[in-house]
């Protein structure tokens, strides 16, 4: 082996072997960093974690790395992450932490109730369909179990009951 690569193996370090989680289900998380997260970050620790679930050593780094590019640049960075082999959503959300990481579990399956989104908001069937761009029939459709909202209607439901003023917004505005 040549001297040179000799000497930049040693600069490198130890390889740190990876114990991998050996059961679990798939699972989606959203990524959040802050600016002023950065001094809590271990992004060795983070990509460890993220490893340690199935995603290549190298996919790992680059969403830490597309985090990081992200915080830079704005103040906060957002990735989604699809993690093949997860222990528990727990484990996962508190490893991640501990690296100066926000994770939070997107279960695009979960139901929704619409009816509790709409109470919350103070809104009629009517004046629901009509903020968000509904029809009326469905929305009741939805609320008595005859019908149920596909994955895309869900997201939108999600974000609906999460940033209502954002979304009715978004949808209002034409440009």
């Amino acid at each position: 082996m040549k001297s040179s690569l000799k000497a930049e193996f040693a600069r490198l370090g130890p390889v740190r072997a990876i114990s991998r989680v050996r059961s679990g289900s798939r699972a989606r998380f959203a990524l959040t960093l802050t600016r002023e997260g950065w001094p809590d970050l271990n992004s060795i620790a983070a990509t460890m974690a993220l490893s340690r679930r199935g995603l290549t050593m190298l996919a790992a780094k680059k969403t830490v790395e597309d985090l990081i590019r992200q915080s830079s640049e704005q103040a906060e960075g957002h990735a989604i992450v699809l993690l093949p082999m997860t222990d528990t959503i727990e484990a996962v959300i508190s490893d991640l932490a501990k690296a100066g990481i926000r994770a939070i579990h997107v279960d695009h399956k979960a139901d929704v109730d619409v009816a509790l989104i709409r109470r919350r908001l103070k809104l009629s069937r009517r004046q629901f369909a009509l903020w968000y761009g509904l029809e009326e029939e469905t929305i009741k459709g939805w609320e008595s179990g005859e019908r149920t909202p596909d994955t895309a209607a869900k997201s939108y439901l999600r974000a609906i009951s999460n940033r209502p003023e954002a979304v009715r917004e978004a949808y209002a505005h034409t440009e």
